[in-house]
């Protein structure tokens, strides 16, 4: 007698199963969207301005003139693999890594 009543109860929630797996579907949509939002607007920008940095600083040449991550201006004097020197005055020359390197100014910027 109470088994008959218990069979009753769990059947209607067996055949709603079929739409259980829609509705987790569609609440993990918006978790999806922000993936995908967030790597159009913050990742893919960042890798092209590190792939800029990277083509930059491999372009770099003897005497060309360079602000860095610090403050300081200067015109390359040495390059090798991951350094570079730079004439900061008169006589003085400052060792950097390359990665320091923010910008390549214009010729005669720096007197």
């Amino acid at each position: 007698m109470f088994i008959a009543s218990a069979l009753a109860q769990t059947a209607p929630a067996a055949a709603a199963g079929g739409g259980d797996m829609m509705s987790s579907l569609t609440s993990m949509l918006p978790l999806v969207l922000m993936v995908v939002m967030l790597y159009f607007l913050m990742i893919r920008p960042q890798m092209r301005r590190q792939k800029e940095h990277r083509a930059m600083i491999e372009a770099i040449a003897k005497g060309d003139e360079v602000a860095t991550t610090g403050g300081i201006v200067g015109r390359v004097v040495r390059l090798s693999e991951g350094f570079l020197h730079l004439e900061v005055a008169q006589g003085v020359e400052v060792q950097l890594q390359r990665s320091a390197v923010v910008q390549v100014l214009p010729k005669g910027s720096f007197k």
